[in-house]
């Protein structure tokens, strides 16, 4: 029986590439360079901000453009209200639900750890989430399994016991990395090829789908 359920956070448990669209574009105007659609951003998705900054570039990911227009982004985007940036419904309850029947909760995400806090602080007031593992520069990032061993270890649970859930080949090979099962969600920001790939035990359309992987 699984006990441990972690959580990718963008495209898993929250909407987040509107504000993120907003203040990439905004930089990269700002120093001159080529803006993205919103689906140009999707591929760009999953690495850390390094590895996403550098993609957003594209040719003009030079070490010197990664470093200026990373921390512009961050300047905006952390100064931002976020207002575009929301749980996916049905987030929250089936959290509270997986919680309720006691499941340990954990987030790992390529994201800056400071910016999660904030956004579970402010949408997930009722969760308990054992720990919360972000991106780091000290740390190795998703796909490695540094954050998901962190908290197979906090929980005190076997590799058998937890799962991951993402949306994305990055949460796959994290997953894969740490020797743990993986359910992949269709509403976030994978591509069909993430889709097909057979290493996850279940891909679901629905939150609701995740309860059945708890009874």
């Amino acid at each position: 029986m699984k006990k441990l359920a972690i959580f990718d956070f963008d495209g898993t448990l929250f909407d987040s590439i509107c504000d993120v669209v907003l203040c990439y574009n905004r930089t990269l105007e700002m120093y001159g360079f080529p803006t993205l659609t919103r689906d140009e951003y999707i591929p760009c998705l999953g690495g850390n901000i390094d590895e996403i900054t550098s993609l957003v570039l594209g040719d003009n990911a030079s070490p010197e453009n990664i470093e200026k227009v990373k921390e512009t982004y961050l300047g905006f985007y952390n100064s931002s209200p976020k207002n575009l940036t929301v749980p996916f419904p049905d987030a929250s309850q089936i959290l509270y639900k997986l919680q309720e029947k006691g499941i340990l909760l954990a987030i790992n995400s390529n994201r800056l750890t400071y910016s999660l806090e904030e956004l579970v602080e402010k949408n997930f007031k009722d969760i308990d989430f054992i720990g919360i593992e972000g991106h780091n520069d000290s740390y190795p990032s998703k796909p490695d399994p540094y954050g998901v061993n962190n908290l197979v270890k906090k929980a005190g649970v076997s590799l058998d016991e937890a799962v991951y859930i993402g949306d994305s080949i990055t949460d796959i090979l994290t997953a894969k990395n740490a020797g743990i099962d993986c359910v992949l969600v269709t509403w976030g920001y994978g591509l069909e090829k993430d889709m097909q790939n057979d290493y996850p035990i279940k891909v679901i359309d629905d939150f609701f789908e995740l309860i059945d992987l708890f009874d």
